[in-house]
């Protein structure tokens, strides 16, 4: 009599639903609260799972996604950045809650409460992310009903002596369906690269702001008052612990300093006689053969960078344009464990993901002063990327620091014509 019982309660209880394909509302539980952007679920015609992660207007798809029926759980992975998400659905099939981590170190985790909840079908489209000038296009009309931040800003964060640069761009609402309802799309350059793409949303009574980024590697959460004077004075949260306090006024002529002087070759060092192992360990001197060219770009990074990432992919951009022409690109990686396998096998994996066709060698530590250490041909390695420029006989004629990426429109083109400026002034050197 009881199993019978048991057998007709279960047979009563509600079926648990798969989960929902579509617009999903997602957010990470940052210190400062929310941080909010959109999740898309879909299935591909074979039935295998994908997601697009969106911080309005970037699209980015999540390289690997993976649904267990048996557990109920959700993982989103980002094997370039050695970061994940890992969550349950409950019994609807309509919310998830779990968490998110990516390595800081050899033993450091960043870890962030996640939570979803589906908002409605998927109605939208990709958008691409790396076309240039996309984000110049649509002018900003200058009428009493738009806030009055839109423009250009000259930032100061606390934390930072050197100054920075916010610009906000109004989104062209026809083109996106952000579930998170993002207003305008911003960014902040600074000397050692620029915060990515921000989705903003403006509380108009109240005179606040709030913009925020997750791409698997950036938790970026910012929030701000405009004040009576007009400026903007405001917090920033990084991550699981990083706080920090900003202002800006207005200042349609804010510019950064010279990317191109802020880091300083020293005397008596020759790139060519340094050496780094190759991704098998074996020890390579720069001036090998296999790394000469008419014109060299050689990238200091980290796959674990997200400004890296935006420079990696444009450098394989000009690798497919110029290498023909006698063009030599090295990227050397400063990684964040010290542990050559698991570092190298990182760089693999980034190699990978950005379909890299040129050499990588593990160069060191991610910290800044061990890499000055292992790479002193520098003054100092103050960002990554710092991108140097040789000519066909291994000399330095040109140090770049940091990367102005696609969020930051006109900076972005301009970087563009400066590298492709420098390496055509270098390939016919030598014609």
């Amino acid at each position: 009599m009881l199993e019978l019982a048991l057998t007709a309660l279960l047979a009563q209880a509600p079926a648990e639903r798969p989960l929902e394909l579509g617009n999903w509302r997602a957010h990470l539980v940052s210190p400062g609260g929310e941080l909010r952007f959109d999740l898309v679920l879909l299935r591909a015609e074979n039935g295998a799972w994908r997601a697009q992660v969106r911080n309005e207007p970037e699209v980015l798809d999540v390289p690997s996604v993976a649904w267990s029926d048996e557990r109920r759980e959700l993982t989103l992975e980002f094997p370039h950045y050695d970061s994940r998400i890992t969550a349950s659905a409950d019994a609807d099939g309509d919310e998830l809650a779990g968490v998110w981590r990516k390595r800081k170190g050899a033993d450091k985790w960043s870890e962030m409460r996640f939570a979803a909840r589906r908002y409605q079908p998927y109605e939208g489209r990709s958008l691409p992310i790396d076309e240039p000038g996309r984000l110049e296009q649509a002018a900003w009309p200058n009428d009493a009903s738009q806030p009055s931040f839109f423009g250009t800003w000259r930032a100061q964060f606390a934390s930072d002596s050197a100054p920075s640069v916010a610009v906000w761009r109004k989104l062209d609402r026809r083109s996106t369906s952000a579930a998170t309802g993002a207003d305008f799309s911003g960014t902040f350059l600074t000397t050692l690269g620029d915060y990515r793409f921000l989705a903003g949303r403006f509380n108009f009574p109240a005179e606040q702001l709030t913009l925020s980024c997750f791409d698997g590697a950036h938790a970026f959460l910012f929030k701000a008052k405009l004040l009576e004077d007009g400026s903007l004075a405001g917090d920033f949260w990084s991550g699981d612990a990083w706080h920090d306090t900003w202002t800006a006024v207005r200042d349609d002529q804010a510019r950064l300093p010279d990317p191109f002087g802020l880091t300083k070759l020293k005397d008596g060092v020759k790139l060519d006689e340094l050496a780094f192992p190759d991704l098998e360990g074996v020890s390579r001197k720069l001036g090998e053969a296999q790394f000469a060219g008419k014109a060299r770009v050689v990238q200091l990074f980290g796959t674990w960078c997200p400004n890296c990432n935006d420079e990696t992919r444009y450098l394989a951009e000009l690798h497919e344009r110029y290498g023909a022409r006698g063009l030599s690109i090295l990227g050397l990686a400063f990684e964040l464990t010290g542990d050559f396998t698991r570092d190298s096998g990182q760089v693999r994996k980034y190699a990978t993901h950005h379909k890299i066709r040129y050499p990588l060698l593990v160069a060191g530590v991610s910290d800044k002063q061990k890499a000055s250490e292992r790479f002193p041909l520098l003054d100092k390695v103050r960002a990554y990327p710092t991108t140097l420029f040789v000519d066909s006989k291994g000399d330095v004629r040109a140090v770049h620091q940091g990367f102005s990426g696609p969020a930051t429109g006109a900076a972005h083109l301009k970087l563009r014509e400066d590298f492709e400026r420098l390496i055509e002034t270098l390939l016919a050197e030598t014609k």
